[in-house]
């Protein structure tokens, strides 16, 4: 009898045991999935960003907020699609992002709430110098992107559902083509690190200003072919989750944070961002954003 009692004990120590393993390892996984934590304190809310946060603007605007209020911002780094797939999920209290059919269908659903526009940058379509699609004579993006097609030129594209993403696809089919072939590539991955593939492969790329901006130095083979459609600028969005399908998220902290990057001080953050380091901005503000919203 002894000798069951031990064994029984014994399997339920193991059990034990695996249990907490695996509460730990859940655990550890969830703060891997944080790719930078700013600011100290009691407090904390989550959001999810792709560029702005990949560029530092996210840490800019972050660190003069916690430090007023006494709290952490965690940041998961996410294209537009995902981040917003993330707050109906409940997983973060708030995003950052460029898809305005996405982010109206979220609130007209009532899982998000306080959409709030935050500022702007535009895309830029680079390619070799030698411009082998001759896209630098295009009047309209569709127009450079047939052009792209047609000469069978390389086109690098995220594929990821982010907002660039998506605003690459409208781009196509508003010129009429579905892009298919060993000349469309799809990278699967961030706009930088799609940016720099497209620089070592001599392909054609739509990327935003401000990422083309932040990593011009390295880039040897890219440059503005381009730009200035109207269907290029990239307006920004900031999104809470909706307090009552998402209880426990800190929507006061999320709201405080939106009001503040809408603020005039979080502005002059938005407008003025990337000036000491890059030389230039690498974002324009709300107002300029109005302008350029449909």
């Amino acid at each position: 009898m002894n000798t069951e009692k031990k064994s029984i004990f014994q399997i339920l120590f193991l059990q034990l045991l695996f249990f907490l393993a695996f509460i730990s390892l859940a655990k550890g996984s969830d703060k891997q999935d944080f790719q930078a934590t700013y600011g100290k304190g009691d407090q904390a809310i989550c959001v999810a960003t792709g560029s702005p946060g990949a560029l530092g603007l996210l840490q800019a605007l972050a660190e003069p907020f916690c430090q007023a209020n006494h709290c952490r911002i965690n940041w998961i780094k996410r294209g537009s699609g995902a981040s917003l797939k993330a707050l109906k999920a409940g997983t973060v209290d708030m995003v950052m992002v460029h898809a305005p059919a996405l982010e109206q269908k979220a609130v007209k659903e009532g899982w998000a709430t306080m959409r709030t526009l935050m500022g702007s940058n535009e895309f830029y379509v680079v390619g070799p110098k030698s411009d082998p699609a001759g896209i630098s004579n295009a009047k309209f993006a569709p127009d450079a992107y047939e052009r792209i097609a047609k000469a069978r030129a390389m086109f690098f594209s995220r594929g990821d559902n982010s907002g660039t993403h998506k605003k690459e696809m409208k781009i196509w089919k508003l010129a009429g083509m579905e892009p298919a072939g060993n000349w469309y590539v799809v990278t699967g991955n961030f706009m930088g690190p799609t940016l720099m593939r497209a620089d070592e492969g001599l392909g054609y790329f739509m990327t935003d200003s401000s990422t083309f901006f932040a990593k011009q130095s390295k880039i040897k083979n890219l440059k503005i072919l381009f730009k200035g459609d109207p269907i290029l600028v990239n307006v920004y969005h900031a999104l809470v989750a909706w307090p009552e399908t998402h209880p426990q998220k800190n929507y006061a902290l999320a709201a405080k944070f939106v009001r503040f990057v809408s603020s005039p001080e979080g502005q002059k953050i938005f407008r003025e961002y990337g000036k000491i380091k890059y030389g230039a901005p690498l974002y324009n503000d709300a107002e300029y954003a109005k302008k350029c919203e449909n």
